[in-house]
Parts: C-alpha cells; structure tokens; sequence
C-alpha cells in the first residue's frame, strides 16, 4: 500500500487556504496549513498559495518567515504555486507601484493592457476573471496527463507573468493577447490559474502533482 503524499500548504494570511486544502485532500494527500519551517520540512511536498494585492503578500510572507521557507524548499523537494503565488516568485511586479519580489525566477509581472482586443473585437475587462483555455502544454509531462489542449481553468487577476527565460513556459492563455498561464522548471511547477476552483480538470492537475515523482 502506497503512503500518503504529505502536503504543507502555506499559510501566510493571503491565500485561498480553505478551498485548496480541500482540493488537496479530495486527490488523496494529507494536507497540513503552516508557515512552520519543521512542518515544511517533514512535508513531502508544498502548496504556495496567494490572493490579493502583491504588496501585501510580500509583507505577509515576509512576516511569516514564509520567504525563506519557500527560498529553501525549492532545491530540495516539488512545489507549487498558484495566482499570487506564481508572480511572487518573479523578480519584481509592477503592482502597487512596484514591487519587489522573491527573485527565484527571472522576469517581470505586468499589468493587464486595457486596450488589448479580445478574439469578439472588443478591449479586455481588467481583471481577467472566469474560464479561459490553456494550450501549448507538454501534454507527455506527467503533469499535463489527463488534461487536454484547450482545457479551461479558472483565473482571477490582473497582472500576467512575463518570464525572461521562455524554455519555461508549461502552457499559454490568450486574453488579448497570450501570456504565460504555467511554469515548470525542475521541481517548480506554478500556475497563474485556480485549479482548485477549476473543477474535473483543476482536480486532475492537482492529482497529477501529488503523484508527481522528480
């Protein structure tokens, strides 16, 4: 009999904790919410999730401790990150201001251009909020299995990853224009949309890296 994965979601005071945990548990892990590096530590993988303003969340995960877990966590075992959790990750955002980041990928996160033309001919609502399609996946990685090209996922935001390394873009959304929806580099995979909210295929996705072995 297979041992249950050990999930250590991260709890810094922004994010989705509730519903991600619950998403976690229905594919079979044992979920544990903390910012406590010993929990972290003994976990076999971590969730990092965000909502909200990325100013607040740098504050929030700085608070915490939450920064140096995650700075730690990503050369020894799978993470994931979702929305706020995948900008955080960058090297600067340009909300609030600007703001900067973890620095653990290079690029930027950009603000949503209001003059971009959607495919019915009219400009982009600010933020981008509902389902959209992802495509461009590798859908041979273990972690695109079951999910198909143009499935749809569920985003809320209004400022996009723009990664200066492309080679680690997983898959693309097109909102006026395509920006990059997913990543995966090494044992990072990060996600600018809620599986957890993105039901059969967010549910799949979410499987697929507790299954996941780097």
């Amino acid at each position: 009999m297979s041992r249950t994965t050990k999930i250590a979601l991260l709890d810094y005071g922004m994010g989705n904790l509730h519903s991600v945990s619950k998403a976690l548990s229905l594919v079979g892990s044992e979920v544990a919410i903390t910012n406590d590096p010993k929990v972290v530590a003994a976990a076999d993988k971590i969730v990092f999730p965000g909502v909200g303003a990325m100013r607040d969340c740098m504050m929030g995960m700085h608070d915490a401790g939450i920064d140096d877990v995650v700075r730690a966590a990503i050369f020894n075992k799978p993470v994931m990150a979702i929305c706020v959790g995948m900008q955080a990750l960058f090297e600067r955002s340009a909300e609030n201001g600007g703001t900067q980041c973890l620095a653990i990928l290079d690029g930027s996160v950009e603000a949503f251009d209001p003059t971009w033309i959607d495919e019915q001919g009219a400009t982009i609502k600010v933020p981008h909020m509902g389902w959209n399609t992802i495509s461009d996946m590798d859908l041979v990685h273990p972690l695109w299995t079951g999910i198909e090209d143009k499935a749809h996922f569920y985003f809320v935001h209004s400022y996009y990853c723009a990664p200066t390394d492309h080679s680690q873009v997983a898959a693309i959304c097109d909102y006026g224009q395509p920006f990059c929806a997913s990543i995966i580099k090494d044992n990072l995979f990060a996600t600018q949309f809620h599986p957890e909210k993105s039901h059969t295929a967010g549910l799949q996705l979410l499987k697929n890296f507790v299954e996941w072995e780097v």
